[in-house]
């Protein structure tokens, strides 16, 4: 299929000048130092709960704080699955199937040297999800509840022990809490006891924004230095529990690099070490100078996600079938990605123990795809106007405008008529979780906003179960499947792992065979690094480990 956009060498040489101004920061000749180039256009929310979607977790979650659970990152070839962090075991009772008991950690500490103990978890589930607590932050919520939406409050055991409690029997609970960081209690309260305003609300509020600025989390990265749009410089926690995860680098720093060509220029310049998705076209450039590309396919999925209210062009299963039909997803990954990607059949592809057995299946047919409009009333002289809601950047969105061009070029053969509606990354994230009736939606009846596929509750029940729709969560086109919403309550009712598996699997091929979105791409987390980075281990995950990496002279 034709290839519309082209990243050239003269865009980066061009934008090669533009990164002139980025100021590299003065460290000590003694001092190891990691400079990162994120495609993300500020720095992500660093009081706890990041924004930039998951981006924001990758670079200032998972570095400076742990949750109770998290994400096993070290290695290239496994599945990364979810293994003990701030907790060192859980069980759900069975005698009542909405709680679970939480096993702590001995002998972690925040980053201000206080103690992390059973008082901090409850203080920390109390910052989103209980509105009475002073320091409840509704900022926080947005990006914190949805993605744990069946907790509903946490209770001291002992010291070490804590009774977490479900709205609902919920076996995806502990992967779940992978989203929860826990900062520093003691830190905050120092905070808010110097903070000045006209109530508590606004004292909570003033203590949060000192927070920002004077993080404290267990994680094994601590705030340095934080100039907002500009850099974030992390150190290393010498301190951190888990000796084996103790970062090989002294320094890491952070810049917002929103666009391909800028980060690609920084990097062949020597501003930076590592940039996330480099330019396609300049991929050969950047290996023929020395530079290594590191990918790996990771459990997420490039999609557009189809309105289902009344009066939506989608409601047809013959159009949404046909528009999955329409794609050549090997032209796109070929052409426009030199190879950064993979062909997307569904959110999860053969192989998966999540995968099913639709008996829809996802390719490139375009007479098939044509038959099935004309079918549904469209043609040559009849075309089905949609409009998409996208970005230019943003975290895991690889490259939104230049995909969207292609989908848009290439459905035209299939008698669609696209509009794109672009917006800023962070503004769309916010409007996914608002869904298709708010007016954010500017009249879009699709959105295009990629999501990870390694928890279920993410990658299959947000989107498909009814009840998810907003505000609760991100069924953003108002899906309201019978079908759907039985094998989710099978599938979280299932306390077995087999049993929860065959569930999923169940769902994903019926998401599938409903055509419930058009699926395009998985990234492969694609980022271009120095020679001079060693020990980087690119896992099958969203999420990577800065701690290994280190930095040759």
């Amino acid at each position: 299929m034709r290839h519309l956009h082209s990243f050239s060498r003269t865009a980066v040489l061009l934008a090669l000048t533009a990164v002139g101004s980025v100021a590299v920061p003065q460290i000590a000749s003694s001092e190891t130092v990691l400079r990162i180039g994120m495609t993300a256009a500020d720095i992500p929310r660093t009081l706890g709960q990041p924004d930039q979607g998951f981006e924001g977790n990758r670079f200032t979650g998972l570095t400076m704080y742990d949750g109770l659970t998290m994400w096993d990152l070290s290695s290239a070839t496994k599945a990364s699955v979810v293994i003990p962090g701030l907790a060192t075991e859980w069980k759900v009772e069975d005698a009542d199937k909405t709680k679970w008991i939480f096993k702590l950690r001995p002998g972690v500490t925040f980053h201000d040297g206080t103690p992390f103990n059973a008082d901090a978890v409850v203080w920390n589930v109390d910052k989103v999800l209980n509105k009475e607590a002073v320091q409840f932050d509704a900022s926080q919520v947005g990006v914190t509840a949805s993605r744990m939406p069946t907790l509903v409050s946490a209770k001291k055991i002992d010291d070490m022990t804590v009774e977490l409690t479900a709205k609902e029997p919920d076996s995806f609970l502990p992967i779940n809490l992978t989203n929860l960081f826990i900062v520093s209690p003691s830190k905050w309260q120092a905070l808010y006891e110097k903070a000045e305003g006209a109530d508590a609300k606004a004292r909570s509020q003033a203590a949060w924004a000192a927070f920002a600025k004077d993080a404290a989390g267990t994680g094994p990265w601590k705030m340095a230095k934080f100039t907002p749009r500009e850099r974030l410089e992390l150190v290393k926690n010498d301190n951190y529990w888990d000796k084996a995860r103790v970062p090989k680098t002294d320094r890491m720093v952070l810049l917002p690099m929103p666009e391909a060509n800028a980060r690609t220029a920084a990097l062949l310049s020597g501003q930076v070490d590592w940039i996330e998705a480099p330019a396609p076209d300049a991929v050969k450039e950047i290996t023929a100078r020395g530079f290594k590309i590191e990918k790996n396919e990771q459990p997420h999925v490039w999609p557009w996600q189809f309105s289902r209210i009344e009066g939506s062009p989608w409601n047809d299963i013959r159009v949404r079938r046909a528009a999955n039909l329409c794609i050549d997803r090997e032209g796109l990954r070929d052409g426009l990605l030199a190879g950064l990607m993979v062909p997307a059949t569904g959110t999860f592809e053969p192989g998966h123990p999540w995968r099913g057995n639709p008996s829809f299946q996802i390719k490139y047919d375009l007479p098939a795809a044509q038959k099935l409009m004309k079918e549904a009333g469209f043609g040559p002289d009849k075309k089905l106007s949609v409009k998409v809601q996208t970005s230019a950047s943003g975290s895991g969105q690889m490259l939104p405008l230049p995909m969207n061009e292609y989908l848009q070029q290439a459905l035209a053969e299939c008698y669609f008529d696209v509009k794109l509606d672009v917006i800023e990354w962070n503004t769309l994230f916010t409007n996914w979780r608002r869904g298709v009736k708010d007016p954010s939606a500017n009249g879009s009846n699709a959105t295009n906003v990629t999501y990870a596929a390694m928890d279920p509750f993410f990658a299959l029940v947000r989107f498909l179960q009814s009840s998810m729709a907003p505000p609760v969560s991100n069924n953003w086109g108002y899906i309201n499947n019978p079908k759907f919403d039985e094998l989710v309550k099978k599938a979280r009712t299932s306390f077995d792992a087999a049993e929860r598996d065959k569930a999923l699997a169940e769902l994903n091929a019926a998401s599938i065979d409903d055509a419930a979105f058009l699926y395009v791409a998985h990234d492969v987390g694609p980022r271009a690094m120095s020679p001079k980075v060693k020990g980087f281990v690119q896992p099958k995950s969203w999420f990577v480990d800065f701690s290994p990496v280190s930095m040759a002279p």
